[in-house]
């Protein structure tokens, strides 16, 4: 499983619309993608401009090649780009261990 991590900046006035914004659009054009397995969003109690999401992936190549090159993505981007401050880092990761 891969771990996408988004690092996200959005004007800090517009909060509660952004939330709304975000979880709709993990909801309805993320969560159907091939090897969607889950997501976590969450909010900067010290830097309220951020977000952090985290979508979990069977593998990097339905998130890289499935869902990037779909029409999904797009769809995605015109939910929550109009609020990005600045492009937001993207990273992949490898589970090395977890707790119980």
């Amino acid at each position: 499983m891969i771990l996408e991590l988004v690092d996200i900046r959005i004007d800090p006035a517009k909060q509660a619309e952004f939330s709304e914004a975000i979880l709709r659009g993990v909801n309805t054009a993320i969560a159907p993608a091939k090897g969607f397995r889950g997501f976590k969003v969450n909010h900067s109690i010290e830097t309220p401009a951020r977000f952090l999401l985290m979508i979990y992936w069977d593998t990097l190549e339905n998130h890289m090649v499935d869902f990037r090159g779909s029409p999904a993505f797009t769809e995605w981007r015109s939910i929550v780009g109009p609020y990005f401050v600045e492009p937001p880092q993207v990273e992949h990761f490898n589970l090395v261990g977890k707790s119980n």
